[in-house]
């Protein structure tokens, strides 16, 4: 598994409007849908499900929401760049800017926890936390999120 088979370029999006953390949801629902054709409506409730179990702004800016999703046949990413960052009730309190969603299978079990942890391994890294947020086109943030990952097992 890696990031290029979870992200795909069209499913990369800079946002300038968005203005509170539902919105986001929202947003994060319909390039999912538009992009790996999940139901918008499905995939908001599951993000606003698996936020009541807790927060998934991860500190540092960065959130992480993640859903498992009925009838999804395989794990896929949404990647957010905010222009201004929003309030997401983050562990470190800070506002994010870099989310990164991730809609999985209901039944995926380790896959969607592998896919997790490597996302979250690429987006903790200050290099490219830097690197997303000094660029505003989307084929150089995915290419920046493929990067994060193969720099990391080399």
């Amino acid at each position: 598994m890696n990031l290029g088979s979870i992200l795909k370029p069209e499913a990369v999006r800079v946002l300038g409007s968005v203005t509170s953390k539902k919105r986001l949801m929202r947003d994060l629902s319909d390039v999912a849908a538009a992009c790996y054709d999940i139901d918008s409506e499905a995939a908001m409730a599951a993000l606003q499900d698996r936020e009541s179990i807790g927060p998934t702004g991860v500190g540092n800016g960065v959130a992480l929401p993640h859903a498992r999703i009925p009838g999804l046949d395989r794990v896929a990413g949404v990647f957010m760049k905010l222009d201004r960052p929003v309030s997401f009730d983050a562990v470190d309190r800070v506002p994010v800017d870099l989310v990164f969603g991730l809609f999985a299978p209901e039944d995926s079990g380790v896959h969607h926890l592998k896919a997790l942890a490597l996302v979250a391994r690429a987006l903790r890294q200050t290099k490219v936390q830097m690197k997303l947020r000094a660029n505003d086109d989307p084929l150089t943030l995915h290419a920046i999120l493929v990067d994060a990952q193969e720099s990391e097992a080399a």
